[in-house]
């Protein structure tokens, strides 16, 4: 896979993922108020907002790579994803599963978050030609 074709697919799994986060709070807003309990709703809309912020942090990766294609940012992006998977695909599946053990998984979601933030941060921190690094 050519720098190009990662690049455009980290920037296509950022908008994909906001795209589902604007369906997911929309069916939290109009379809699931009058069946789920007030807290799994808000459980629902924190995973939505935290998808939508990942979603465009993805995004931002991808934009950032375009000028500085490093293995880190790859691995931030790799690390964004598998958030978004564990963190907010745990959330939705216990609120609509109501299958409370799937709250597990939900923290290593936000470690991965944690990760690919701090590795994009430090890859900007140490790079001596900032962004125009070739």
């Amino acid at each position: 896979m050519t720098k190009s074709s990662t690049i455009n697919l980290i920037i296509a799994f950022g908008a994909f993922n906001a795209f589902i986060a604007v369906a997911a709070g929309a069916f939290a807003a109009h379809g699931l108020k009058d069946i789920l309990s007030a807290e799994y709703l808000n459980t629902f809309k924190t995973a939505a907002n935290y998808q939508m912020m990942h979603g465009i942090g993805l995004i931002l990766i991808g934009i950032l790579s375009e000028k500085n294609p490093s293995r880190c940012n790859i691995a931030a992006a790799i690390f964004m994803f598998v958030g978004i998977i564990l963190f907010s695909g745990s959330l939705y599946a216990l609120t609509l599963t109501g299958i409370k053990w799937l709250g597990i998984i939900t923290p290593f979601g936000g470690i991965c978050f944690l990760i690919a933030w701090l590795t994009l941060g430090f890859n900007y921190s140490f790079n001596k030609n900032g962004l125009n690094k070739n």
